[in-house]
């Protein structure tokens, strides 16, 4: 076994791992390439006063998106989140080596066969792919092939946990990123068998060889559709602790509190898939209730611990280096234009803001009746998938190049404002799709107007400035999806860095690196951060339970209004 040592992080990256994080990290970039193309496409389409795709098309191009995103983007880069928080982050060697190339390989076939049949023409079945829409039995076999490689590679992560505490690479427990990733890697193995459960006998349908309930069909693969985003959001929360302590020296204020909401991420987070099939007549009344309140509601506690803990935690570290002046000096003093930082931030943000208070509101069972198959549903999931996982992704994304690739990061200029033009573009765009919702926009649907149609809808003229706001929005998220991508591949060309280079820094190296921030403190130096709270953070948080309120009351009144009552 080959290896070599970081120079800033002093972790034992054993080769195997090292390039397998490469190589997960690198496919996930190109799938995303080819989702933002797509995204272009739609919002272009979507904004009615371009219209640009015909209607087969839009269904196509709208396939191509939800997959690549969603799932072959996504899932690819938490394969090397798990490569990074488990072999890497325990300086262990990485078991069965070869069963993780076969894995990616595995993957990367499915991904292409999908890919292949949806813009093919023969998958036009859009990312649910509901009973009784027929796709080609490829398009199926496909995305088992890409679950099963998936399955495999979490547990490779778990047997990595075995070899590194048997070979006692690390003391004590495991860290909070790994343990994140744990959580992400155990909600994966839930969600990729709800996957197994209902693809398998799908592709058997598709070849005429059994016969499929659409209801069934629904609520099992929601256990995959919904839960899948799941994953990313234990990942991408543990990404969220590794670049607040990269980038300024984030403090853990308490690391059972933290893990204690991990757990209960595990054993309740899936119940938010509920929220899909509250209008199916199917599904008694007692079992929606259940789903969509009172035990889901601890998934929404574990999420507000972390959107407490991560910026306490940024917080602490930044009063610990001296930024003690005021409520928020911690916070105008904070590395703005390290794009790992500012990524890290606005994911945290739009996601808490955006993401969580729009997904408890519409995940209310009476509230979603109105909420349900409008634009308000993307754009909640644009906040929380996009702005929060696919920004922190980003973020880490400016720390591997160096680290795991030993490149600078390429276009600095550029990159140092890429968060801020992607974040934006997400925010306008999922802003628009939220407000047009409210009116009752449709969410899937290709026109609008109706064109053709044997009856009329009139939407008020204000839902043609919010589909202008999805449009330009989404135009600027394209052009700062691009640029990210543009900086990974031009970075990835560059020239290979030596440890003295790496320690130098310089133009292309994320000051989180050139100047590592302490990543430990004394007894004493935790005890006067405790003691001195986070004074800045309880404000933000106040700030949000109060912007929680106003919206869940506007959308109770909205739907009295339209009930009626009072």
């Amino acid at each position: 076994m080959t290896s070599r040592t970081c120079p800033i992080l002093g972790l034992k990256i054993e080769r195997h791992a090292e390039w397998l994080v490469r190589v997960n990290a690198v496919t996930a970039i190109v799938f995303f390439l080819v989702g933002v193309i797509a995204a272009l496409l739609l919002v272009l389409t979507r904004w009615q006063a371009v219209h640009y795709l015909t209607a087969p098309w839009y269904y196509r191009v709208l396939t191509a998106h939800g997959l690549n995103m969603l799932i072959f983007f996504i899932i690819f880069f938490e394969m090397a989140v798990l490569y990074f928080a488990g072999p890497i982050m325990l300086n262990c060697r990485v078991p069965a080596p070869g069963v993780g190339w076969a894995s990616f390989g595995l993957m990367l076939l499915g991904a292409l066969m999908v890919n292949y049949y949806v813009w093919a023409g023969k998958a036009d079945v859009l990312f649910t792919s509901y009973v009784p829409m027929k796709a080609h039995p490829g398009y199926y076999l496909g995305i088992i092939l890409f679950a099963v490689g998936a399955l495999v590679v979490t547990g490779l992560f778990f047997a990595a946990l075995v070899v590194a505490r048997r070979e006692k690479t690390y003391k004590g427990s495991v860290p909070l990123v790994t343990f994140g990733a744990f959580t992400a890697a155990v909600i994966a193995v839930i969600t990729l068998l709800h996957g197994a459960i209902i693809y398998i006998p799908t592709f058997l349908w598709s070849l005429g060889l059994m016969d499929m309930d659409a209801e069934m069909y629904r609520m099992v693969w929601w256990g995959l559709g919904h839960s899948s985003q799941q994953i990313n959001v234990a990942a991408h929360v543990a990404c969220w602790y590794l670049l607040a302590g990269l980038t300024v020296g984030g403090v853990v204020l308490n690391e059972k509190v933290s893990r204690t909401a991990y757990v209960l991420y595990v054993l309740f987070i899936s119940m938010a898939s509920a929220h899909h099939l509250l209008v199916d007549p199917g599904l008694s009344a007692p079992w929606k209730i259940w789903n969509t309140s009172y035990a889901m509601y601890l998934a929404v506690l574990a999420s507000m611990i972390h959107g407490f803990t991560v910026p306490g935690g940024i917080e602490a570290g930044m009063r610990l280096r001296g930024f003690n002046q005021g409520l928020f000096q911690w916070l105008t003093r904070a590395p703005w234009f390290d794009p790992g930082f500012s990524a890290l931030w606005l994911s945290l943000v739009i996601f808490g803001f955006g993401g969580g208070i729009t997904g408890v509101v519409i995940g209310t069972e009476q509230i979603n009746i109105i909420a349900h198959n409008t634009l308000r549903i993307p754009g909640h999931f644009h906040m929380t998938v996009v702005a929060g996982t696919a920004l922190c992704f980003m973020g880490v994304t400016y720390y591997v190049i160096p680290l795991i690739f030993r490149r600078r990061v390429a276009l600095w200029p550029l990159a140092r404002v890429q968060p801020f033009l992607f974040g934006a573009g997400i925010s306008l765009m999922a802003i628009g799709m939220t407000y047009a919702g409210g009116f009752g926009v449709p969410r899937r649907h290709w026109d609008i107007s109706f064109t053709n149609a044997a009856f009329s809808i009139e939407f008020p003229p204000i839902v043609d400035l919010f589909m202008a706001l999805v449009g330009i929005g989404g135009i600027l998220a394209a052009v700062g999806g691009l640029s990210y991508v543009a900086v990974a591949v031009l970075s990835l060309l560059g020239r290979p860095l030596s440890d003295s280079e790496l320690k130098e820094g310089g133009p292309g190296i994320p000051q989180g690196i050139s100047s590592l921030p302490p990543q430990s403190y004394s007894v004493e130096e935790t005890e006067a951060a405790h003691s001195r709270g986070c004074p800045g953070t309880m404000v933000l948080v106040f700030i949000f339970l109060a912007a929680f309120v106003v919206y869940y009351f506007a959308n109770w009144k909205l739907l009295a209004l339209i009930w009626k009552v009072g």
